[in-house]
Formats: C-alpha cells, structure tokens, sequence
C-alpha cells in the first residue's frame, strides 16, 4: 500500500493532468472498448459515442482481465480510463439490454450485475494508481467505472448524477458505500432525489478528487459550490430514521428549496426509496466488498419486481414520464418486502 500511495503522490509531477487529458482526447473506431499505451500509463477508452459510451456486459469482460493484467505488468505505472466522442465518460449501464433480459428470463439479468460489481470492486482494490477523466455524462454504471478509483479529474463538461429511484432501481455500483462517506447528508440527498452536479461541483461535493478544464478556460472558478447555501438544510432535513420522516421534514419544512425536493421525491418509485434509505443506511458502516454483495441482493430484487421495468418503460422507451408505481406509496412499501430485498441469496450470493 505505502508503494501505492508513493505512487499516487507521484502522479502530478510525472503526468500533469491537462498534458495527459490532452493527449487522450483522440480514440480510434471499432471495438466498443480499446486499449493502448501512452508512455507508462495503460489506457482504457470507452468506445460507444452514440450510446453515450453506455456499459455492456461485453465491455465488462474485456475490461476486467485487462485490468488484471495490467495490475501485474511492470511497464504499467498507472492505468486512465476516459470516454470516446464529446459528450460522456459513460452514461451508465446498459439499461435496456438489461431490461429485456430481467423480463424474458436470460441470464444476462444476473451476469450483467454481478459482473459488473466484480469490476466495481477490482477498481476499488487496485494496487496501482487508477485515473478516470470523467469528462460529460457519468452516470449510474459509469460511477462505478470511476469513483472507487485513485484519482477522478472532473472537467466543466462534467454532469454526476445517480438517478436511479426514477426508474425503479437504487444507486448501486458502490453507492451503498460512497455515497454515504460524503460531507453529512448530501449523499442521501443525491442518492434519493437523482440531483445533477455538474462541473466543478463535483470535485466540491467529494466526487471528483480533481478538476481541469477540458480547454483553456476558467468557467465558474470564483463560483462557490452550488449547495452550500442548501447543506444546512440538507443534513437537517434529510436527517430523519425513516423515508416517510424525511418527506414529513420537507413537507413541513416552508422554504422553495424543501417543497422542490419534496415534489421530486413524490415522483421517485417508493420501493426506490425505502430501497436506497436502507442501503446508505446500512453501507455506512459497511466495507466496499459488503455493500456490493449487499447492492447484488437488492438488484436481484428488482429484476423480480415492478417497477424497475415500469421505469425504464416510462423514462427511457414510452418517454411518458408518467411511471405507475407498485406500491404507489411509502406507507406500502413494508418492512417484510424489504427483508426479502436484502436477504441473503445462498450458493447464489456475490462471490468477491
């Protein structure tokens, strides 16, 4: 570990981060992920522009023995991951693959996850430094492929979010674990509400441990963090032993800034809810390996559920923004539905 740090503390000096995020802006076509070398960095290239750069099982598999390999290389000193095209790092995991599967049956409902977290956790446990230049859209799987790394450089192009209580899931890849460690209560608020941070936001909310400008700029650098001003009420508000007790504090609560979340929170799917509630809950006090075996318990929940496929079907096919929850309410959501969610699934189990 101490060589690691070492390491770490060495990155600056040997790669400044602009010099490396300049050289890396340029990708070849072809395969949906890419490797290559740049002088000792080792250099992953998420290549599916026009699908936001959205993770497949397939990219999964390549990345995760690459990974391995690499780990072990002597010529690798540390290893970069950034998106192909201009908009995104990665958007997120292949939701609609996924969907299709969970609803026919195929394995791919239980392969995709599992293996994912695999990766999840081999990025959180790796023994050389780990760089992702989240530069655009990093969402949901694309989280996961950066911020239990070494290092994530943040540009003014990026925007951070987890919104999955929209679409029926909870925010997993790690969120269990991440999400809670940061400053009070944002990362319950982040995590239930699907807020978007964007740019330099997202290295002032502990996201992101760096920022540079994708180009010579200096966009919003005088700009304090745009929820400063709302963390007091953010860590009082959210600050509650149950979902229905957050809602009854926003509800009561008489500023813009409360109503706001309390209309964005009645939207959400109350299973999502209670779901994400109990799991940063829980993953405060857990080690990253728990709470992805935790996160695979609750996955596998959904896939069995309603309104995982209710979401996607409203959000991202139909595009209705018009989801029928089942239950439609917190109230219905009950503590014997959640036992079933986070019970443990036997030989079936993550295995880490």
């Amino acid at each position: 570990m101490s060589v690691m740090i070492l390491k770490c503390s060495r990155l600056r000096s040997v790669f400044r981060l602009r010099t490396l995020h300049h050289h890396l802006m340029s990708s070849q076509a072809g395969s949906d992920v890419l490797f290559e070398r740049v002088g000792s960095a080792s250099v992953i290239t998420l290549n599916r522009p026009k699908a936001l750069n959205a993770l497949n099982l397939s990219m999964i598999r390549h990345i995760y023995p690459q990974l391995k390999n690499w780990e072990k290389d002597p010529e690798t000193d540390l290893v970069v991951i950034k998106g192909a095209g201009e908009k995104a790092f990665c958007a997120g995991g292949d939701i609609r693959a996924v969907t299709e599967a969970g609803r026919s049956g195929d394995s791919l409902a239980q392969d995709f996850f599992r293996e994912e977290y695999i990766l999840n956790n081999t990025i959180g446990t790796y023994q050389k430094p780990y760089v992702a230049l989240i530069d655009g859209i990093t969402m949901g799987g694309g989280v996961g492929l950066s911020v239990h790394g070494c290092f994530r450089v943040a540009t003014e192009k990026t925007l951070f979010a987890m919104p999955e209580t929209a679409i029926g899931l909870f925010p997993d890849v790690g969120g269990g674990y991440f999400l809670p460690r940061l400053q009070g209560k944002l990362g319950l608020f982040l995590a239930l509400t699907g807020f978007r941070l964007k740019g330099r936001d997202v290295q002032r909310a502990g996201v992101a441990t760096h920022f540079v400008e994708s180009q010579k700029s200096s966009l919003d650098r005088d700009k304090p963090f745009s929820l400063t001003q709302h963390l007091d009420a953010i860590n009082r508000l959210f600050e509650a032993s149950s979902m229905e007790g957050i809602l009854e504090n926003l509800r009561q609560d008489g500023s813009t800034f409360a109503q706001k979340q309390a209309e964005t929170l009645s939207k959400m799917s109350p299973t999502s809810l209670k779901i994400t509630f109990r799991q940063l809950q829980t993953g405060a006090a857990l080690s990253l390996q728990e709470v992805l075996v935790m996160e695979y318990r609750l996955s596998q929940s959904c896939m069995k559920g309603n309104d995982f496929y209710e979401g996607v079907r409203a959000v991202l096919v139909d595009r209705d923004q018009s989801p029928r929850w089942q239950p439609s309410s917190l109230e219905g959501v009950t503590e014997q539905f959640l036992e079933g969610c986070f019970a443990p699934l036997g030989e079936h189990d993550l295995r880490l």
